[in-house]
Formats: C-alpha cells, structure tokens, sequence
C-alpha cells in the first residue's frame, strides 16, 4: 500500500505543469487607456526576487526585466488577425562605487534609493504607449494578452549558463489575457 502512494504522489508531481512548482508571480491588473489619441497601457505585476537574484544585483550584476505585450482581433473565419505585438525592457543596476541603484528603459535612466524602489517601476507599468488609435476600429473588441520575463539573453555569458542551469534565473509570468474595445463616442483628439 505504501509503495502504491509513492507511485500516485510521484506520477501527480510529474503530471502537473511546471508553472505549478514555480511561483513566478502574475499580472495582477490591466488597464489600456485612451488619451490624446494614444491607446496607453497601465499594468500591475506581483513578483518576488529569488535570494540568488537578489545577491547577483547586490554585486552589481545588471537584471533586463521584460514586458511582452499582443493584441489580436479574432476572426471567426480565420487565424485571429495580430493588430500590435510589443515589448518593453528595464534594466535594474546597482553601482557600488556610487552606492545608488539605476533603472533604465531605453534612453532613461532613473536612480532608485533601494533595489524595492527599483522593482516598483517594473511592477508597476503606467503609461506605455502602445501606438496610435487610428490603428484600432471603433467598436470592435480586441484581444490582448501580457507577461514579464527575466529576460536572460541580455546578460553576461557566464550568467546566461548559470541561468541554464538554475531554476533561480527564471523568472515569467503566466500570460494574463484580457479584452477591451475603443467606443466610436470617444474623442481620438
């Protein structure tokens, strides 16, 4: 009888899907917005930093934190159709000659007073422009999905192995979904 519990636990462990044993975090809230014209994105994420993580960026190690973003119209005829496929990269930094951390998005750069601070940005998205509202029919209902990944392909060499080989350097959300449509009475201007 013991023998055949092992057996039940072990098969159950190896069938449930590898986002059950990791606690990676999750897309908390989603919000586009229109304004000026420009559909914006506002985000909340929940995340923790593993202990490895957090000693890496303590010594200085740089962590890329990536956003992917997709909107799609679906089609009952054929493939949905993908109107906007994005993503957006932060770069999180401790310098420990000046004792300050960095958070960088592109050409910004922002200093942080704690590596939370510096996390905060990341978890929470505002105002990510997406593009033009022109691009998107009044009326019609999109379909959008969004994650963050420890984007690992940006480090050093020697940490893109260690990455490989820790379950510590992965870190990715499961992909929140969500729906939104742009009203026809809604000034674009």
């Amino acid at each position: 009888m013991p023998r055949f519990l092992i057996l039940l636990v072990c098969s159950l462990l190896f069938l449930a899907s590898p986002a059950a044993w990791a606690d990676d975090g999750q897309v908390v809230r989603i919000e586009p917005a229109l304004r000026q014209g420009q559909l914006l994105l506002d985000a909340d994420i929940d995340f923790t930093l593993s202990e490895e993580l957090h000693d890496a960026a303590r010594k200085g190690v740089p962590l890329y934190f990536t956003a992917d973003l997709n909107i799609e119209h679906p089609r009952w005829w054929w493939f949905n159709e993908t109107v906007l496929s994005a993503s957006q990269t932060w770069r999180i930094q401790y310098n420990a000659l000046t004792r300050q951390w960095r958070v960088g998005t592109g050409d910004l750069s922002l200093p942080a007073t704690s590596l939370d601070e510096a996390l905060d940005l990341v978890r929470h998205i505002r105002d990510w422009p997406l593009g033009s509202a022109d691009q998107f029919t009044p009326d019609l209902t999109y379909q959008g999905r969004l994650r963050l990944r420890l984007d690992t392909s940006r480090l050093a060499r020697p940490f893109q192995v260690d990455a490989l080989n820790s379950a510590a350097w992965t870190l990715t959300t499961p992909w929140k979904e969500f729906t939104f449509s742009i009203s026809a009475a809604t000034p674009r201007g």
